[in-house]
C-alpha cells in the first residue's frame, strides 16, 4: 500500500487496494498487516508495555485496553516481566519478541516479518522462530522474508525471487524450531 500497482487488482480482505490517500492507506496498514522488522525499530524512550501499545493508539483504543493487551501479548511472547523495562535494558532477543508483541497487538490479518533473525544470534534466532511457528500454529498468517536458508526452512512454504520475479514456489516438510530451542 505504499505503491500503486501498475496491473491488475489487488484486494486485501475484501477491500480493493487502490486509489488510497496517505491516511487510508496508513489505516488499513493499521488494520491488515503487523510488521515485525530486523532492526526492531523500538522507541528508546518508551518501555516494552508502551511500544507494544503503541499501534493501539493509532487505532483509538482506550489507555485501559491498550494497556491490558499490552500485558496479553508480552505475556504471550514471555516478556511481561519486561514489561517497564526500555529498549536499552533488553537484549536482541527480548527486543525482538517486544517487537513482535507490538506486531500482534493489532490482531492484524497478516504478520510481515522482514528478517525477524537478521541481526540476532543462531540460538536466539531458532527461539525467534519458534515463537513464531507457534504464532502461526494459532491460525495467524505470517510472510517471512530472509536469505538464510535454515530459517527460511522453518517455514511451511518457500517461495524465491530474483529480480522481484517468483522463480520457485513450494511447499516443504517444515523444520521446527523447537529441536534447536
Amino acid at each position: 500500500m505504499l505503491d500503486e500497482l501498475d496491473e491488475g487488482t489487488y484486494t486485501l480482505d475484501g477491500v480493493p487496494i487502490k486509489n488510497l490517500n496517505e491516511t487510508k492507506a496508513a489505516q488499513y496498514r493499521n488494520k491488515f498487516l503487523g510488521f515485525i522488522f530486523q532492526s526492531f525499530n523500538l522507541i528508546n524512550y518508551k518501555s516494552a508495555a508502551e511500544n507494544v501499545a503503541l499501534p493501539l493508539y493509532y487505532q483509538r483504543v482506550g489507555r485501559k485496553e491498550r494497556q491490558e493487551k499490552a500485558l496479553k501479548y508480552l505475556e504471550q511472547v514471555g516478556l511481561k516481566q519486561w514489561a517497564t523495562h526500555l529498549p536499552s535494558e533488553l537484549y536482541g532477543g527480548q527486543k525482538q519478541r517486544v517487537a513482535i508483541a507490538r506486531a500482534m497487538a493489532a490482531e492484524p490479518k497478516v504478520l510481515l516479518a522482514d528478517e525477524p533473525t537478521g541481526a540476532l544470534d543462531s540460538k536466539t534466532s531458532y527461539e525467534v522462530m519458534d515463537l513464531i511457528q507457534k504464532i502461526n500454529d494459532q491460525g495467524n498468517t505470517i510472510l517471512v522474508v530472509t536469505h538464510e536458508e535454515d530459517i527460511a526452512h522453518m517455514c511451511k512454504r518457500i517461495v524465491h525471487l530474483k529480480d522481484g520475479v517468483i522463480v520457485e514456489d513450494k511447499k516443504v516438510e517444515q523444520v521446527r524450531a523447537e529441536q534447536y530451542v
